[in-house]
């Protein structure tokens, strides 16, 4: 059976192409304005990748912030089950996932591949993808390049504002006493994850936790996560893939 499945992420699309238990092509692309455009494009772009035609899939299902714009997906699922879904596959043995997305944080609680618990933080972008993409433009570095910028800290600035926009004027402050940017990364990226680490404390996660999301190829990120969770986490081989892969496996 081939299946397809479509993450319409509030700051990256995702398509994910399922032949029985293999995966055969994957796309991820900037969501930009219009939901079913970029779902379109990715839908494409992963079937190229696995040698397919639309008319080869037997089924595709939607999750994700816009997948109810995901016009060409006859049924969606939530995000919550689809990425405990897609992170069972990859993880039998998960008991838990911490998802910093771009517009969101989520933490769940598995057991034996259900979902037993979750909270999510959708209300505010401090601890999300958003909070590090306007704090780093306010130290002048490429998003991408925060988490190895952190690690080079050996004494983190503190950041106290949850809002971003206050974040933004408190890193410039910090700038402005001469807080070197590897300090005022550490910082920023400590914020998060005590605020993540708080939500996964909450919904008791402890141990066998997968790390999701784009966020989750920040390795300052994960380093701090860790050490705030008090414990290791695991990466899957393309962590912003597991909701699209869930949505692809939901109803097989």
């Amino acid at each position: 059976m081939i299946a397809a499945g479509i993450d319409a992420g509030a700051a990256t699309t995702k398509a994910v192409i399922l032949k029985d238990n293999a995966l055969e092509g994957y796309k991820i692309s900037p969501t930009g304005f219009d939901f079913l455009k970029a779902s379109k494009d990715v839908y494409r772009d992963a079937l190229k990748s696995a040698g397919l035609k639309s008319r080869d899939v037997e089924m595709v299902w939607a999750t994700g912030y816009g997948k109810n714009s995901v016009k060409f997906a006859p049924g969606t699922v939530s995000e919550i089950t689809a990425h405990a879904r897609g992170v069972n596959f990859l993880f039998p043995d998960a008991q838990g996932i911490i998802d910093i997305g771009g517009q969101d944080s989520k933490v769940i609680l598995l057991e034996k591949g259900r979902v037993i618990d979750f909270l999510m933080n959708d209300k505010c972008a401090a601890g999300t993808g958003k909070f590090l993409e306007y704090t780093a433009r306010a130290l002048e570095v490429p998003i991408d390049g925060l988490g190895e910028l952190a690690l080079l800290s050996k004494n983190p600035a503190s950041i106290s504002s949850m809002c971003t926009v206050f974040a933004e004027s408190e890193v410039i402050s910090l700038r402005a006493k001469e807080f070197s940017k590897e300090d005022i990364a550490a910082g920023l990226v400590l914020s998060i994850a005590q605020r993540v680490a708080v939500m996964a404390k909450r919904v008791g996660l402890r141990r066998n936790i997968i790390l999701v999301g784009g966020v989750a190829k920040n390795a300052g990120i994960k380093a701090a996560l860790e050490k705030e969770v008090g414990t290791e986490l695991r990466v899957p081989f393309e962590p912003q893939i597991t909701g699209a892969l869930g949505a692809a496996l939901y109803k097989r």
